[in-house]
């Protein structure tokens, strides 16, 4: 099978019909237009929401959560598709522990308590719930990764900056579910959390 392209630049509009674009050696030229999260950030599918106030964090999959969870209702009609995780801290936990990420089922503890932003600002609404603190049933949920131990040093000064993890769409929340940060031990009142998803139909 022969597919043909065109080597140089084409002016297209929407909704027409062009060739393949090919470099000089007849490679295709294939070019991530925006940044990776440009076309579901302009369509208006991907969202976000962070702590606004830094919380404690909750002991391994506890009844009383802190932290932050994504919670997709039962009546979404639409699959989270998770892309980034992100978290700082405002001081030294006490004690040191680790952060994980789990999934469970949206529980009716969970209520909307931060808003969810459209990453293209202002520009569309999400039905998901972003929570900081919930009373559920811990134990109906999962720990799916680990991402970081939380600790001091020896001079018990903070180590650590804000991070990012690219979670790459390996998580996908279906209707009625929900992820959420965790942790083995309780922290202080020091951790900010952040997600950040896509929206596509169920």
């Amino acid at each position: 099978m022969r597919i043909e392209g065109r080597v140089g630049s084409i002016k297209a509009t929407e909704g027409t019909i062009n060739p393949i674009r090919q470099h000089t050696d007849g490679a295709l030229a294939v070019i991530n237009s925006g940044g990776k999260y440009a076309e579901a950030a302009l369509a208006g599918r991907l969202f976000s929401a962070c702590n606004q106030a830094h919380v404690t964090t909750c002991a391994i999959l506890n009844n009383t959560f802190t932290g932050l969870a994504i919670v997709n209702p039962s009546t979404s009609g639409k699959n989270y598709i998770i892309h980034e995780f992100n978290y700082a801290m405002m001081d030294s936990p006490t004690p040191d522990t680790n952060l994980s990420l789990a999934i469970g089922p949206a529980h009716s503890g969970f209520a909307a308590d931060i808003t969810v932003r459209c990453c293209r600002w202002g520009y569309k609404t999400s039905v998901a719930i972003a929570d900081a603190s919930a009373t559920i049933t811990g134990a109906d949920g999962v720990i799916v990764k680990h991402i970081a131990t939380l600790g001091t040093n020896l001079t018990t000064d903070l180590m650590s900056g804000v991070t990012v993890v690219d979670l790459g769409g390996q998580f996908v929340i279906p209707p009625g579910y929900a992820i959420y940060t965790d942790s083995l031990l309780g922290s202080g009142d020091v951790m900010l959390f952040g997600f950040m998803w896509e929206e596509v139909d169920v």
